[in-house]
């Protein structure tokens, strides 16, 4: 929104869960048939971390597989012109070579901790291909690494875990802990792309004309769990040391997603890791608390 806005788009509709449910198949039908909406950018999904993932496993693979069929399926009728759709870098296997190239989905098994909400999404990818392929639409996907930034949902049951660390370090400096309890061995390594970079490469796509295909989407290096830690501690100025809670799950060991793709199309992210950090704990201190 911030990005369309700010590039002059005034016609821009938007709707909240609480005015119209995407897993309702008549109200998002109908929705699509009395706006018709040109462009459509499918970002809408039920997303969490690791312990979200396993405790509400069944919603994960329910909620998107509704929310992506009833989309796709409405835009068509309506005759939308072009659609985007959000996939996530959990799709490819566990043990994917990397960095992780697109042509690797679905040669191998996915990482269990999350497995219902990569199969909705993979079926997400497939879907917009079938259609593609039948109707002749113009749907393109995008598969995002850890997004993080400004509005970022920092609920410690289910969110990801940069917002979480966000938190719980800026939580433990108000209280004057001397340690930061951080979930897993700390060794995994992931990748994290801060959101206003991921909201540039989505308009991208829209208005350079990509339409097919599916596209990885972040900057094309990563960090241990440990060194991320380590440089929220040290933006948000906790002094104390790190203790890893090694009875929770790591997850996937690396998700390192190769972007040649993208930068092929002349497009690549800008935000450094530490700026990036620094920018979602401004807005954190200031909206969410004090």
């Amino acid at each position: 929104m911030r990005r369309l806005q700010a590039d002059d788009y005034a016609n821009i509709l938007t709707r909240t869960h609480t005015d119209l449910d995407l897993t309702n198949q008549s109200a998002v039908a109908e929705f699509f048939l009395k706006q018709k909406p040109d462009y459509v950018f499918m970002i809408a999904a039920l997303v969490g971390g690791i312990h979200a993932n396993n405790s509400c496993c069944a919603d994960f693979i329910y909620q998107n597989l509704m929310m992506e069929a009833n989309i796709m399926h409405a835009a068509w009728q309506a005759g939308v012109r072009r659609l985007l759709f959000l996939g996530s870098s959990c799709i490819y296997p566990r043990d994917c070579p990397q960095p992780i190239k697109e042509k690797y989905l679905l040669t191998g098994p996915l990482e269990q901790t999350n497995e219902p909400y990569a199969i909705a999404k993979i079926a997400g990818i497939k879907l917009r291909k079938s259609y593609n392929r039948q109707y002749n639409t113009q749907y393109v996907s995008v598969m995002p690494t850890n997004l993080y930034g400004p509005n970022d949902n920092d609920d410690l049951n289910n969110s990801h875990v940069l917002p979480a660390l966000i938190r719980k370090a800026h939580e433990a400096k108000v209280r004057g802990d001397k340690e930061l309890v951080v979930w897993g061995s700390g060794k995994p390594m992931r990748e994290f792309l801060y959101v206003d970079d991921m909201a540039n490469a989505c308009v991208f796509m829209m208005a350079n004309g990509v339409a097919d295909g599916f596209f990885n989407v972040g900057t094309g290096e990563d960090v241990t769990i440990r060194e991320l830690a380590e440089t929220v501690m040290s933006v948000i100025g906790f002094k104390g040391g790190i203790v890893f809670n090694t009875s929770k799950p790591d997850g996937t060991p690396r998700k390192l997603l190769n972007v040649n793709r993208m930068r092929t199309l002349g497009w690549q992210a800008k935000t450094e890791l530490r700026e990036g950090i620094a920018k979602a704990y401004k807005d954190f201190t200031t909206h969410v608390r004090q």
